[in-house]
């Protein structure tokens, strides 16, 4: 009996220690990591919003950073974006016409937020915005993007620009007849005008995965002493009183 008992007790501990004691590890490893911070809303409207969030590429961004909406609008007016074409298709189509990447409602829309979110970020933080609507042709239209501050340079980085798609489930309250779009973004190419207060442009994205990260670094200080002001986004003047 004594030698059937060290068998079964054996078997015992050689179950403990391929299932108990990993589950306990995994259990620990659970209640002793960290849940990540939470995104902190600083606008949202329907299908637009604009928030914090933990920047996984930097903790020493130069956050707070005092923007004004107007100097924001001025710096995202710059923006250039247009159809990226590979050789053979320029040879035929020609190079493609290069639009605005911000049109002048999403900008009135953005740079109040936008100024209000870089002066209440963290190092360790960035600004995520979203902006999409449905079209009259029943498609939606995205443009999302990051903003942070690295001085002397401001990175935005834009992973869709005007990119239309099939409707998402938040905008099933648009009851039309969807066409035929294709989920994949088409591929873009950015920069901002004039080039020459542009540090570093790079491009990229996951692997083996669709999406696309263009990045433009702007010395944004030079170009914001040389580009004409955005209009109507600076703080209105109180009116001062006729003098007889």
């Amino acid at each position: 009996m004594s030698i059937i008992h060290r068998r079964a007790n054996r078997k015992i501990a050689i179950l403990v220690r391929l299932f108990v004691i990993p589950m306990a590890f995994t259990l620990l490893a659970g209640c002793s990591s960290q849940s990540p911070a939470p995104s902190k809303f600083i606008y949202q409207s329907g299908l637009n919003q604009v928030r914090l969030e933990k920047d996984p590429e930097s903790s020493s961004n130069s956050h707070p950073a005092n923007l004004s909406p107007t100097e924001i609008g001025t710096l995202l007016r710059s923006v250039r974006v247009w159809e990226r074409r590979n050789l053979i298709h320029r040879l035929i189509s020609g190079e493609a016409d290069r639009t605005r990447g911000f049109r002048n409602e999403e900008i009135v829309l953005l740079a109040p937020a936008l100024s209000k979110a870089l002066a209440q970020a963290t190092p360790d933080q960035r600004v995520y915005f979203h902006l999409s609507h449905a079209t009259d042709q029943g498609d939606e239209e995205s443009t999302t993007g990051w903003l942070s501050v690295h001085d002397p340079v401001l990175l935005l980085s834009l992973s869709a620009v005007h990119d239309r798609h099939g409707p998402g489930p938040d905008i099933s309250k648009y009851d039309r007849q969807m066409p035929n779009v294709p989920e994949a973004s088409a591929a873009f190419d950015v920069t901002f005008e004039p080039e020459q207060y542009l540090s570093k442009v790079t491009s990229g994205g996951r692997l083996f995965a669709p999406d696309q990260r263009e990045e433009l670094y702007i010395r944004y200080r030079e170009a914001l002493v040389a580009l004409p002001i955005f209009p109507g986004l600076e703080p209105r003047q109180p009116i001062q009183p006729l003098t007889p």
